[in-house]
Protein backbone atom coordinates (compact mmCIF):
# COMPACT_ATOMS: atom_id res chain seq x y z
CA UNK A 1 0.00 0.00 0.00
CA UNK A 2 1.21 3.52 -1.36
CA UNK A 3 0.51 6.81 0.55
CA UNK A 4 1.70 10.02 -0.05
CA UNK A 5 2.47 11.97 2.98
CA UNK A 6 1.99 15.51 3.50
CA UNK A 7 0.14 17.21 6.16
CA UNK A 8 -3.40 17.83 4.30
CA UNK A 9 -3.60 14.12 4.32
CA UNK A 10 -2.52 12.42 7.38
CA UNK A 11 -3.15 13.28 10.98
CA UNK A 12 -1.51 9.93 12.05
CA UNK A 13 0.84 7.40 10.75
CA UNK A 14 1.14 3.84 12.79
CA UNK A 15 3.32 1.29 11.88
CA UNK A 16 1.81 -1.78 12.87
CA UNK A 17 2.55 -5.58 12.68
CA UNK A 18 3.55 -4.17 8.80
CA UNK A 19 0.18 -2.40 8.86
CA UNK A 20 -0.08 1.08 7.78
CA UNK A 21 -2.72 2.96 9.41
CA UNK A 22 -4.24 6.47 8.07
CA UNK A 23 -5.82 8.69 9.44
CA UNK A 24 -8.06 10.65 6.66
CA UNK A 25 -9.26 13.70 6.80
CA UNK A 26 -12.99 15.76 5.59
CA UNK A 27 -11.68 16.52 2.25
CA UNK A 28 -11.29 14.59 -1.25
CA UNK A 29 -7.35 14.96 -1.00
CA UNK A 30 -7.21 12.83 1.91
CA UNK A 31 -10.02 10.64 1.05
CA UNK A 32 -9.02 9.73 -2.43
CA UNK A 33 -5.90 8.59 -1.02
CA UNK A 34 -7.57 5.66 0.53
CA UNK A 35 -6.42 2.16 -1.04
CA UNK A 36 -9.24 0.14 -2.73
CA UNK A 37 -10.09 -2.62 -0.72
CA UNK A 38 -8.85 -5.73 -3.15
CA UNK A 39 -12.14 -7.98 -2.57
CA UNK A 40 -13.62 -5.10 -4.59
CA UNK A 41 -12.09 -5.28 -8.33
CA UNK A 42 -11.58 -9.48 -8.05
CA UNK A 43 -15.37 -9.87 -7.54
CA UNK A 44 -16.30 -8.64 -10.65
CA UNK A 45 -20.17 -9.54 -10.37
CA UNK A 46 -22.92 -7.82 -8.31
CA UNK A 47 -26.48 -8.19 -8.07
CA UNK A 48 -28.64 -5.21 -7.26
CA UNK A 49 -32.08 -5.10 -5.46
CA UNK A 50 -34.50 -2.33 -6.06
CA UNK A 51 -36.87 -3.08 -3.61
CA UNK A 52 -39.68 -0.76 -1.69
CA UNK A 53 -43.14 0.86 -1.30
CA UNK A 54 -42.87 1.50 -4.85
CA UNK A 55 -42.66 -2.34 -6.00
CA UNK A 56 -46.58 -2.29 -4.75
CA UNK A 57 -48.00 -0.41 -7.76
CA UNK A 58 -45.57 -2.12 -9.78
CA UNK A 59 -45.66 0.06 -12.92
CA UNK A 60 -43.65 2.42 -14.94
CA UNK A 61 -40.56 2.61 -12.12
CA UNK A 62 -39.43 2.83 -8.95
CA UNK A 63 -40.02 6.52 -9.77
CA UNK A 64 -43.33 5.99 -9.29
CA UNK A 65 -44.31 8.78 -6.52
CA UNK A 66 -42.48 11.53 -8.38
CA UNK A 67 -43.92 10.47 -11.62
CA UNK A 68 -47.32 10.98 -9.83
CA UNK A 69 -46.98 13.92 -7.91
CA UNK A 70 -44.12 16.24 -8.83
CA UNK A 71 -43.27 15.11 -13.04
CA UNK A 72 -46.84 13.97 -13.63
CA UNK A 73 -46.46 10.94 -16.27
CA UNK A 74 -49.61 9.88 -18.03
CA UNK A 75 -49.10 6.07 -17.68
CA UNK A 76 -48.80 6.72 -13.78
CA UNK A 77 -51.65 9.54 -13.40
CA UNK A 78 -53.89 7.81 -15.84
CA UNK A 79 -53.44 4.31 -13.69
CA UNK A 80 -54.18 5.87 -10.42
CA UNK A 81 -57.51 7.68 -12.03
CA UNK A 82 -58.60 4.59 -13.40
CA UNK A 83 -57.90 2.06 -9.74
CA UNK A 84 -57.94 4.33 -7.03
CA UNK A 85 -60.31 6.72 -5.19
CA UNK A 86 -59.63 9.98 -5.31
CA UNK A 87 -57.81 11.34 -2.17
CA UNK A 88 -55.81 8.32 -2.64
CA UNK A 89 -51.82 8.70 -1.05
CA UNK A 90 -48.94 7.09 -2.04
CA UNK A 91 -48.35 5.96 1.88
CA UNK A 92 -51.53 3.70 1.62
CA UNK A 93 -49.62 1.70 -0.63
CA UNK A 94 -47.34 0.99 2.03
CA UNK A 95 -49.22 -0.97 3.93
CA UNK A 96 -49.45 -3.34 0.51
CA UNK A 97 -45.94 -4.06 0.65
CA UNK A 98 -46.28 -7.69 2.70
CA UNK A 99 -43.57 -9.32 1.68
CA UNK A 100 -45.09 -12.26 2.61
CA UNK A 101 -43.04 -15.23 0.67
CA UNK A 102 -39.79 -13.52 1.50
CA UNK A 103 -37.44 -16.02 1.96
CA UNK A 104 -33.89 -14.37 2.44
CA UNK A 105 -31.88 -17.81 2.33
CA UNK A 106 -33.55 -18.64 -1.12
CA UNK A 107 -33.24 -15.05 -2.23
CA UNK A 108 -28.96 -16.27 -1.21
CA UNK A 109 -29.32 -19.58 -2.96
CA UNK A 110 -30.29 -17.52 -6.24
CA UNK A 111 -27.25 -14.96 -5.96
CA UNK A 112 -24.83 -17.39 -5.11
CA UNK A 113 -26.16 -19.82 -8.26
CA UNK A 114 -25.38 -16.65 -10.38
CA UNK A 115 -21.95 -16.44 -9.18
CA UNK A 116 -22.37 -12.81 -8.02
CA UNK A 117 -19.83 -12.38 -5.43
CA UNK A 118 -21.32 -9.27 -3.43
CA UNK A 119 -25.23 -8.01 -2.98
CA UNK A 120 -26.48 -4.69 -2.70
CA UNK A 121 -29.75 -4.25 -1.57
CA UNK A 122 -31.51 -0.17 -1.13
CA UNK A 123 -32.00 0.05 2.12
CA UNK A 124 -33.53 3.33 1.33
CA UNK A 125 -35.10 4.87 -2.21
CA UNK A 126 -36.12 8.67 -2.86
CA UNK A 127 -39.35 8.15 -1.41
CA UNK A 128 -37.48 7.44 2.12
CA UNK A 129 -39.35 4.49 3.02
CA UNK A 130 -36.37 2.27 4.92
CA UNK A 131 -36.30 -1.65 4.52
CA UNK A 132 -34.81 -1.55 8.27
CA UNK A 133 -36.46 -0.07 11.31
CA UNK A 134 -34.64 3.02 11.21
CA UNK A 135 -35.27 5.26 14.94
CA UNK A 136 -34.87 8.30 11.75
CA UNK A 137 -37.93 7.21 9.56
CA UNK A 138 -40.82 6.32 12.26
CA UNK A 139 -44.11 4.58 11.07
CA UNK A 140 -42.12 4.99 7.39
CA UNK A 141 -40.24 1.54 7.75
CA UNK A 142 -40.88 -2.15 6.75
CA UNK A 143 -41.04 -2.90 10.92
CA UNK A 144 -43.73 -0.49 11.71
CA UNK A 145 -45.69 -1.40 8.66
CA UNK A 146 -45.99 -3.43 5.84
CA UNK A 147 -43.93 -6.50 6.22
CA UNK A 148 -43.55 -5.32 9.48
CA UNK A 149 -40.30 -7.22 9.36
CA UNK A 150 -36.22 -5.86 9.17
CA UNK A 151 -35.61 -6.89 5.66
CA UNK A 152 -32.14 -5.21 5.35
CA UNK A 153 -31.34 -7.88 8.41
CA UNK A 154 -32.72 -10.58 7.29
CA UNK A 155 -31.04 -10.26 4.03
CA UNK A 156 -27.52 -9.08 5.47
CA UNK A 157 -27.66 -12.24 7.56
CA UNK A 158 -28.39 -14.76 4.73
CA UNK A 159 -26.08 -13.39 1.93
CA UNK A 160 -23.15 -13.56 4.28
CA UNK A 161 -24.16 -17.03 5.55
CA UNK A 162 -24.11 -17.84 1.23
CA UNK A 163 -20.25 -16.60 1.31
CA UNK A 164 -21.27 -12.92 -0.32
CA UNK A 165 -20.59 -9.64 0.28
CA UNK A 166 -23.53 -7.24 1.19
CA UNK A 167 -23.82 -4.37 0.74
CA UNK A 168 -26.90 -1.62 0.73
CA UNK A 169 -27.77 1.43 -1.45
CA UNK A 170 -29.14 4.76 -0.12
CA UNK A 171 -30.59 8.15 -1.13
CA UNK A 172 -28.73 11.43 0.51
CA UNK A 173 -31.94 12.58 -0.36
CA UNK A 174 -36.12 11.89 -0.11
CA UNK A 175 -38.41 13.76 -2.70
CA UNK A 176 -40.93 14.62 -0.28
CA UNK A 177 -39.80 15.12 3.35
CA UNK A 178 -40.06 17.90 4.84
CA UNK A 179 -37.12 19.14 6.01
CA UNK A 180 -35.58 18.48 2.97
CA UNK A 181 -38.14 20.60 1.22
CA UNK A 182 -37.62 23.35 3.76
CA UNK A 183 -33.41 22.85 2.95
CA UNK A 184 -34.24 23.00 -0.81
CA UNK A 185 -36.55 26.33 -0.75
CA UNK A 186 -33.89 28.21 1.71
CA UNK A 187 -31.06 26.82 -1.20
CA UNK A 188 -29.71 24.83 0.91
CA UNK A 189 -27.87 27.15 3.48
CA UNK A 190 -29.58 25.28 6.21
CA UNK A 191 -28.98 21.76 6.97
CA UNK A 192 -31.90 20.45 8.76
CA UNK A 193 -32.05 16.93 6.93
CA UNK A 194 -28.79 16.19 6.81
CA UNK A 195 -28.05 16.68 10.62
CA UNK A 196 -31.07 15.48 11.99
CA UNK A 197 -32.74 12.24 9.41
CA UNK A 198 -29.87 11.52 6.75
CA UNK A 199 -26.11 11.26 8.85
CA UNK A 200 -27.72 9.88 11.85
CA UNK A 201 -29.94 7.51 9.75
CA UNK A 202 -26.73 6.45 7.67
CA UNK A 203 -24.38 6.22 10.74
CA UNK A 204 -27.49 3.79 12.19
CA UNK A 205 -27.27 1.83 9.27
CA UNK A 206 -23.32 1.32 9.01
CA UNK A 207 -23.24 0.27 12.79
CA UNK A 208 -26.23 -2.06 12.85
CA UNK A 209 -25.47 -3.71 9.53
CA UNK A 210 -21.48 -2.93 8.63
CA UNK A 211 -22.19 -3.04 4.90
CA UNK A 212 -19.28 -3.98 2.54
CA UNK A 213 -20.55 -1.76 -0.04
CA UNK A 214 -22.19 2.10 0.79
CA UNK A 215 -24.13 2.78 -2.62
CA UNK A 216 -24.46 6.14 -2.48
CA UNK A 217 -27.50 8.08 -4.57
CA UNK A 218 -29.51 10.69 -4.85
CA UNK A 219 -26.70 13.26 -4.62
CA UNK A 220 -27.61 15.82 -7.92
CA UNK A 221 -29.56 18.37 -6.33
CA UNK A 222 -27.54 20.07 -3.54
CA UNK A 223 -23.60 19.82 -3.48
CA UNK A 224 -21.51 17.37 -0.90
CA UNK A 225 -21.02 20.18 1.15
CA UNK A 226 -24.00 20.57 2.18
CA UNK A 227 -24.82 16.70 2.50
CA UNK A 228 -21.62 16.62 4.82
CA UNK A 229 -19.99 13.66 2.41
CA UNK A 230 -16.47 14.40 3.45
CA UNK A 231 -17.32 14.44 7.36
CA UNK A 232 -19.43 11.25 6.95
CA UNK A 233 -16.91 9.32 5.12
CA UNK A 234 -13.42 10.63 7.43
CA UNK A 235 -15.94 9.01 9.84
CA UNK A 236 -16.37 5.34 7.82
CA UNK A 237 -12.97 5.08 6.80
CA UNK A 238 -11.39 5.97 10.39
CA UNK A 239 -14.17 5.16 13.53
CA UNK A 240 -16.49 2.64 11.82
CA UNK A 241 -16.67 -1.06 12.48
CA UNK A 242 -16.61 -1.78 8.80
CA UNK A 243 -13.92 0.72 8.12
CA UNK A 244 -11.48 -1.80 6.63
CA UNK A 245 -13.80 -3.55 4.41
CA UNK A 246 -16.33 -1.04 3.11
CA UNK A 247 -16.40 0.56 -0.22
CA UNK A 248 -18.04 3.55 -1.08
CA UNK A 249 -19.28 4.93 -5.09
CA UNK A 250 -19.08 8.26 -5.78
CA UNK A 251 -22.68 9.85 -5.76
CA UNK A 252 -21.87 11.95 -2.77
CA UNK A 253 -23.27 15.51 -4.35
CA UNK A 254 -23.35 17.38 -7.56
CA UNK A 255 -20.48 17.16 -9.77
CA UNK A 256 -18.65 14.61 -7.54
CA UNK A 257 -19.76 11.39 -9.63
CA UNK A 258 -16.72 10.18 -12.06
CA UNK A 259 -14.57 12.49 -10.07
CA UNK A 260 -14.60 11.21 -6.37
CA UNK A 261 -14.99 8.09 -4.67
CA UNK A 262 -13.34 4.63 -3.92
CA UNK A 263 -14.42 3.48 -7.47
CA UNK A 264 -16.36 5.28 -10.23
CA UNK A 265 -20.38 4.29 -11.40
CA UNK A 266 -20.79 8.14 -13.07
CA UNK A 267 -23.73 7.74 -14.13
CA UNK A 268 -26.87 4.67 -14.17
CA UNK A 269 -25.89 1.92 -17.09
CA UNK A 270 -22.20 3.52 -17.38
CA UNK A 271 -20.62 1.42 -20.11
CA UNK A 272 -17.56 3.33 -21.55
CA UNK A 273 -16.31 0.59 -23.93
CA UNK A 274 -12.52 1.63 -23.22
CA UNK A 275 -9.76 1.00 -20.86
CA UNK A 276 -10.90 3.00 -17.23
CA UNK A 277 -7.85 4.46 -15.26
CA UNK A 278 -9.69 4.42 -11.90
CA UNK A 279 -11.99 1.44 -11.20
CA UNK A 280 -15.69 1.63 -11.81
CA UNK A 281 -19.06 -0.14 -12.22
CA UNK A 282 -21.82 -1.14 -14.51
CA UNK A 283 -25.02 -0.46 -12.89
CA UNK A 284 -27.22 -2.07 -14.78
CA UNK A 285 -30.69 -3.65 -14.73
CA UNK A 286 -32.39 -6.53 -16.41
CA UNK A 287 -35.43 -4.90 -17.01
CA UNK A 288 -34.29 -2.34 -19.92
CA UNK A 289 -36.99 0.31 -18.46
CA UNK A 290 -36.98 -0.06 -15.14
CA UNK A 291 -35.17 -0.95 -11.63
CA UNK A 292 -37.95 -1.91 -9.57
CA UNK A 293 -40.48 -4.71 -10.55
CA UNK A 294 -42.90 -3.98 -13.01
CA UNK A 295 -46.05 -6.10 -13.27
CA UNK A 296 -46.52 -4.97 -17.09
CA UNK A 297 -43.48 -5.32 -18.19
CA UNK A 298 -43.06 -7.98 -21.88
CA UNK A 299 -40.59 -10.23 -22.18
CA UNK A 300 -39.05 -8.27 -25.25
CA UNK A 301 -38.23 -5.61 -22.19
CA UNK A 302 -35.32 -7.85 -20.65
CA UNK A 303 -32.00 -8.49 -21.52
CA UNK A 304 -31.32 -11.49 -23.50
CA UNK A 305 -28.66 -14.08 -22.06
CA UNK A 306 -26.30 -12.93 -24.66
CA UNK A 307 -26.90 -9.37 -24.17
CA UNK A 308 -25.91 -10.00 -20.48
CA UNK A 309 -22.81 -11.86 -21.15
CA UNK A 310 -21.77 -9.02 -23.98
CA UNK A 311 -21.89 -6.24 -21.44
CA UNK A 312 -20.23 -8.51 -18.62
CA UNK A 313 -17.32 -9.54 -21.01
CA UNK A 314 -17.39 -5.81 -21.90
CA UNK A 315 -17.41 -3.94 -18.85
CA UNK A 316 -14.65 -6.62 -17.39
CA UNK A 317 -12.53 -6.00 -20.16
CA UNK A 318 -12.01 -2.42 -19.61
CA UNK A 319 -11.21 -2.74 -15.48
CA UNK A 320 -15.22 -2.12 -14.52
CA UNK A 321 -17.40 -4.30 -11.97
CA UNK A 322 -20.82 -5.22 -13.43
CA UNK A 323 -23.49 -4.59 -10.94
CA UNK A 324 -26.95 -6.61 -12.15
CA UNK A 325 -30.47 -4.88 -10.96
CA UNK A 326 -32.99 -7.19 -10.39
CA UNK A 327 -36.61 -5.90 -8.98
CA UNK A 328 -38.36 -7.88 -6.51
CA UNK A 329 -42.27 -8.28 -5.94
CA UNK A 330 -44.26 -6.79 -3.36
CA UNK A 331 -44.97 -10.31 -2.29
CA UNK A 332 -41.35 -10.80 -2.02
CA UNK A 333 -40.32 -13.02 -4.83
CA UNK A 334 -38.17 -13.01 -7.72
CA UNK A 335 -39.45 -13.07 -10.36
CA UNK A 336 -38.96 -16.48 -12.75
CA UNK A 337 -37.34 -14.49 -16.01
CA UNK A 338 -34.99 -12.48 -13.49
CA UNK A 339 -33.86 -16.07 -11.71
CA UNK A 340 -33.47 -17.85 -15.11
CA UNK A 341 -31.40 -14.77 -16.38
CA UNK A 342 -29.00 -15.22 -13.23
CA UNK A 343 -29.12 -18.90 -13.42
CA UNK A 344 -27.78 -18.53 -16.87
CA UNK A 345 -25.44 -16.34 -16.19
CA UNK A 346 -24.36 -18.94 -13.48
CA UNK A 347 -24.42 -21.85 -15.50
CA UNK A 348 -21.79 -19.72 -17.84
CA UNK A 349 -19.33 -18.72 -15.54
CA UNK A 350 -19.36 -22.19 -14.05
CA UNK A 351 -17.37 -22.78 -17.51
CA UNK A 352 -15.78 -19.64 -18.07
CA UNK A 353 -15.47 -18.22 -14.89
CA UNK A 354 -11.58 -17.89 -14.58
CA UNK A 355 -11.53 -15.01 -17.45
CA UNK A 356 -13.73 -12.92 -15.44
CA UNK A 357 -12.93 -13.79 -11.51
CA UNK A 358 -9.34 -11.84 -10.33
CA UNK A 359 -8.81 -10.91 -13.71
CA UNK A 360 -7.44 -7.71 -14.83
CA UNK A 361 -7.51 -5.72 -17.67
CA UNK A 362 -5.04 -6.70 -20.85
CA UNK A 363 -3.04 -4.32 -23.21
CA UNK A 364 -6.14 -4.74 -25.75
CA UNK A 365 -9.41 -4.79 -24.35
CA UNK A 366 -11.30 -5.62 -27.94
CA UNK A 367 -9.78 -7.50 -31.11
CA UNK A 368 -8.70 -5.27 -32.85
CA UNK A 369 -9.62 -6.90 -36.21
CA UNK A 370 -12.79 -9.25 -34.34
CA UNK A 371 -14.98 -6.87 -32.43
CA UNK A 372 -17.18 -9.94 -31.08
CA UNK A 373 -13.43 -10.53 -29.31
CA UNK A 374 -13.08 -8.92 -25.73
CA UNK A 375 -9.71 -9.76 -23.48
CA UNK A 376 -9.20 -10.37 -20.04
CA UNK A 377 -6.11 -11.52 -18.53
CA UNK A 378 -4.90 -13.27 -15.22
CA UNK A 379 -1.55 -15.09 -14.40
CA UNK A 380 0.13 -16.18 -17.18
CA UNK A 381 -2.90 -16.85 -19.47
CA UNK A 382 -4.86 -14.35 -21.66
CA UNK A 383 -8.63 -14.95 -21.84
CA UNK A 384 -10.73 -13.63 -25.49
CA UNK A 385 -14.21 -14.15 -24.83
CA UNK A 386 -16.01 -14.67 -28.00
CA UNK A 387 -19.70 -13.76 -28.54
CA UNK A 388 -20.71 -15.02 -31.52
CA UNK A 389 -19.65 -18.30 -32.68
CA UNK A 390 -17.01 -18.08 -35.80
CA UNK A 391 -18.03 -19.40 -39.15
CA UNK A 392 -16.26 -22.60 -40.40
CA UNK A 393 -15.47 -23.04 -36.84
CA UNK A 394 -12.31 -20.57 -37.47
CA UNK A 395 -11.96 -17.23 -35.29
CA UNK A 396 -9.35 -14.76 -36.77
CA UNK A 397 -7.99 -12.33 -34.41
CA UNK A 398 -5.13 -9.82 -34.64
CA UNK A 399 -4.56 -8.05 -31.33
CA UNK A 400 -2.92 -11.73 -29.87
CA UNK A 401 -0.57 -12.42 -32.98
CA UNK A 402 2.20 -11.49 -30.94
CA UNK A 403 1.84 -13.80 -28.64
CA UNK A 404 1.68 -16.72 -31.09
CA UNK A 405 5.22 -15.94 -32.18
CA UNK A 406 6.27 -18.75 -30.17
CA UNK A 407 5.93 -21.66 -31.46
CA UNK A 408 5.32 -23.19 -27.23
CA UNK A 409 2.14 -21.04 -27.31
CA UNK A 410 -0.89 -23.21 -26.54
CA UNK A 411 -5.21 -22.19 -26.84
CA UNK A 412 -7.96 -24.39 -25.66
CA UNK A 413 -11.45 -23.83 -24.86
CA UNK A 414 -12.42 -23.27 -21.65
CA UNK A 415 -15.12 -26.29 -20.56
CA UNK A 416 -13.19 -28.44 -23.29
CA UNK A 417 -10.48 -30.61 -22.87
CA UNK A 418 -7.29 -30.34 -25.04
CA UNK A 419 -5.37 -27.78 -27.25
CA UNK A 420 -6.65 -26.08 -30.38
CA UNK A 421 -5.15 -25.49 -33.18
CA UNK A 422 -3.95 -22.62 -34.76
CA UNK A 423 -1.83 -20.93 -37.49
CA UNK A 424 -0.50 -17.36 -38.09
CA UNK A 425 -1.71 -15.62 -41.07
CA UNK A 426 -0.16 -12.26 -42.18
CA UNK A 427 -0.88 -10.48 -39.27
CA UNK A 428 -3.60 -12.68 -37.55
CA UNK A 429 -3.77 -16.15 -36.17
CA UNK A 430 -6.30 -18.32 -36.96
CA UNK A 431 -7.76 -20.27 -34.14
CA UNK A 432 -9.73 -23.42 -35.36
CA UNK A 433 -12.65 -24.10 -33.21
CA UNK A 434 -13.78 -27.65 -32.31
CA UNK A 435 -16.75 -28.93 -33.41
CA UNK A 436 -19.55 -26.73 -31.39
CA UNK A 437 -21.78 -30.42 -30.68
CA UNK A 438 -19.00 -30.87 -28.17
CA UNK A 439 -18.92 -27.69 -26.87
CA UNK A 440 -20.41 -27.01 -23.24
CA UNK A 441 -20.53 -23.35 -23.36
CA UNK A 442 -23.96 -22.59 -25.21
CA UNK A 443 -23.21 -18.92 -25.52
CA UNK A 444 -20.26 -17.11 -25.34
CA UNK A 445 -17.17 -19.02 -25.88
CA UNK A 446 -13.37 -18.28 -23.91
CA UNK A 447 -10.35 -19.31 -25.40
CA UNK A 448 -7.28 -19.30 -23.10
CA UNK A 449 -4.28 -18.48 -24.33
CA UNK A 450 -0.72 -19.53 -22.68
CA UNK A 451 2.03 -17.97 -23.74
CA UNK A 452 6.22 -17.08 -23.12
CA UNK A 453 5.29 -13.89 -24.50
CA UNK A 454 3.09 -12.50 -22.77
CA UNK A 455 3.95 -9.51 -20.85
CA UNK A 456 1.42 -9.02 -17.77
CA UNK A 457 -1.54 -7.12 -17.51
CA UNK A 458 -2.74 -3.42 -17.63
CA UNK A 459 -3.40 -3.00 -13.78
CA UNK A 460 -5.61 -0.14 -12.20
Amino acid sequence: MRLHVNSLLLLTLTLTNNVIFAKYEPNWKSLDTRPLPTWFDKAKIGIFLHWGVFSVPSVRSEWFWWDWKDDPSAEVTNYMKDNFPPGFSYQEFAKDFTAEFFNATQWAHIFAKSGAKYVILTSKHHEGFTNWPSAYSFSWNAKDIGPHRDLVGELGDAVRKAGIKYGLYHSLFEWFNPMWLADKANRFKTQSFVDNKMIPEMKELVNKYQPSVIWSDGDWEANDTYFKSTEFLAWLYNESPNKDEVVVNDRWGAGIPCHHGDYYTCKDKYDPGVLQEKKWENAMTLDKSSWGFRRNAKLSDYLTPIELLTLLARTVSCGGNILINVGPTKEGTISPIFEERLTQLGNWLGINGEAIYSSQPWTSQNDSLNSNVWYTSRDTAVYAINLVWPESNTVELASVVDLFKNPVTTVSLLGNEGKLKWVINSDRVEIQFPDKATVKSETAWVLKIVSPNKKGNCRL
